[in-house]
């Protein structure tokens, strides 16, 4: 008789190798002891207050001029829980959630993955940033046509920077690129400083235009808008922590409609 590991290894070269029964048979071993690694979870869990470590995912400009009430507000709530934050661009964000490597992540929408349940929490205007001296400033609205004529400083990557390329890349030729900037922050004093003009969310520059020292201006062709959305694994049991998170960042995002 075969003893049950021929099947399960190929032991026909240098190294030991599963085959094909050996890999199927290893994936339900790994959906086995993640069952129950969560059925343990969802037991310790229950009934007690949040406490424990949550990751959460976010880009940095989220990070600094959305989410900042929200973590406030959910600090006061649950002292016991430590928040650790990933920061870095939706896509990676993604990526984690699907490894399993944060807990829940705040994205930009739409997320194209099977494996994720994505819930829209904040709506915010794309608008065109310009310097209050700029000849564009006394305007409410500008065509493309109009800001292609101005230098541009544009982010070197992200959702805001794909939005201009698609915009602009009709005016490519003549389109002068000042500067390409790893940060938002960047982008709004470069703006600030006379440099060139920007595409930005209404709510990152929200400080800047109540001191005066930029001015936000719409689309004429169209409004843009930049949608983010709580984003966690469909499949995966989650903590009481990240329950609460998401109740609590629901509710803030209800609240603020």
């Amino acid at each position: 008789w075969w003893h049950p590991l021929v099947w399960l290894l190929d032991r026909s070269g240098k190294d030991v190798t599963l085959t094909p029964a050996g890999r199927v048979l290893l994936a339900y071993a790994e959906r086995l002891t993640q069952m129950r690694d969560e059925s343990k979870l969802a037991v310790a869990d229950h009934g007690t207050a949040p406490r424990g470590k949550m990751v959460v995912g976010a880009n940095e400009a989220t990070c600094l001029y959305v989410l900042p009430d929200v973590f406030a507000k959910y600090c006061h709530l649950h002292p016991e829980v430590q928040l650790s934050i990933y920061r870095n661009f939706s896509y990676k964000i993604v990526e984690k959630l699907e490894n399993g490597t944060i807990d829940v992540g705040i994205v930009t929408l739409p997320v194209k993955s099977a494996k994720l349940k994505t819930i829209p929490i904040f709506r915010d205007q794309l608008l065109w940033m310009v310097n209050p001296q700029s000849r564009l400033a006394k305007q409410d609205a500008v065509s493309v046509s109009e800001i292609a004529r101005e230098p541009m400083l544009l982010p070197k990557t992200g959702y805001t920077r794909r939005l201009m390329d698609k915009l602009l890349k009709p005016y490519e030729p003549e389109l002068q690129v000042r500067m390409e900037l790893p940060s938002v922050g960047m982008i709004k004093s470069f703006v600030a400083a006379g440099l060139g003009v920007s595409l930005i969310s209404a709510s990152f520059a929200r400080d800047q235009v109540l001191a005066g020292r930029v001015k936000l201006i719409a689309l004429k062709e169209k409004e843009l808008w930049r949608e983010l959305g709580l984003a966690y694994r469909r499949d995966r049991t989650l903590t009481q922590a990240a329950r609460t998170f998401i109740t609590t960042v629901r509710q803030l995002a209800a609240a603020s409609r």
